[in-house]
C-alpha cells in the first residue's frame, strides 16, 4: 500500500504513531568512545629549563558588558612562562582551539623541540580526534591532567589567576575586550618581572635560557 494512502487513512481515523526519541545517554556514550584521553605525561613537572619543550593550554571565561560571553584560549611556555599564543572568541566551538593551534604552528616556525609536549585538561576540545590529529601534525606529544584535578595544570591556572586581576568585565564590546587582553599580554611578557625568573620578564628569561 502506498505510504500516502496510509497517511490519509491515519488522518481520517485520527491514528498517531509513537515516535521513539534517541536516548541522550547513548549519544553521550558514543561521543565519549570517539574521543580519546591521553596519559598525564607532564606529571606536574613544571620546573623546566628548555624553552619550547613543554607547553600548557586551557580555556577560560571572560564575562563582559558587550552582551556576549567571551572565551580565551592560551598556550604557555612552561620554561619561560611566556604566553606564546592566544585566541579570544565569543563561542566555544572547536574553532577556538584550531585557531590557537594554527597560531602556535606559525610561532614555532618549524623549530619544534624533539620532545615537545602540550598539556591540557580532559576537556571536550582536547579529547576531540581532529584536535589530536592537528597536534600530531605540528610535531607535539599530547598530555592530559587527571580528571577533575586542576593541580595537574597548575601552571596555566596560575597565569589565569593573575590575568583575572584585570577588570575585563567593564569592556562594553568585543573589540575593547580584545584590546585589554592584548595590553595585558604585552605587559605580562615584556614588562612584568617575576621573582622565580631571576627577577626578569618572561621575554628576558627566554633570552637568558637560550644564551645559557
Amino acid at each position: 500500500m502506498n505510504h500516502k494512502k496510509i497517511l490519509r487513512l491515519m488522518r481520517k481515523f485520527n491514528l498517531f504513531a509513537n515516535i521513539r526519541r534517541a536516548n541522550p545517554y547513548k549519544q553521550i556514550a558514543k561521543a565519549t568512545q570517539e574521543h580519546t584521553v591521553c596519559p598525564n605525561l607532564l606529571n606536574r613537572e613544571f620546573e623546566q629549563v628548555e624553552p619550547g619543550k613543554v607547553f600548557v593550554t586551557d580555556i577560560t571565561y571572560l564575562p563582559n558588558r558587550s552582551g556576549q560571553m567571551a572565551y580565551l584560549s592560551a598556550v604557555k611556555n612552561v620554561a619561560t612562562r611566556e604566553i606564546v599564543v592566544y585566541e579570544v572568541t565569543t563561542t566555544l566551538t572547536m574553532e577556538i582551539v584550531y585557531c590557537m593551534l594554527k597560531k602556535l604552528k606559525e610561532a614555532l616556525n618549524g623549530n619544534v623541540h624533539p620532545e615537545a609536549m602540550i598539556h591540557s585538561d580532559q576537556g571536550f576540545h582536547y579529547t576531540h580526534p581532529e584536535y589530536q590529529q592537528r597536534v600530531k601534525e605540528i610535531g607535539l606529544i599530547q598530555s592530559m591532567s587527571r580528571r577533575g584535578n586542576c593541580l595537574d595544570n597548575a601552571s596555566i591556572e596560575s597565569f589565569f589567576g593573575h590575568f583575572k586581576d584585570v577588570d575585563f568585565k567593564q569592556a562594553t564590546s568585543l573589540d575593547e575586550l580584545k584590546r585589554l587582553v592584548d595590553d595585558y599580554m604585552a605587559y605580562y611578557t615584556g614588562t612584568r618581572k617575576q621573582w622565580n625568573l631571576k627577577k626578569m620578564t618572561p621575554a628576558q628569561y627566554r633570552s637568558h635560557l637560550i644564551a645559557a
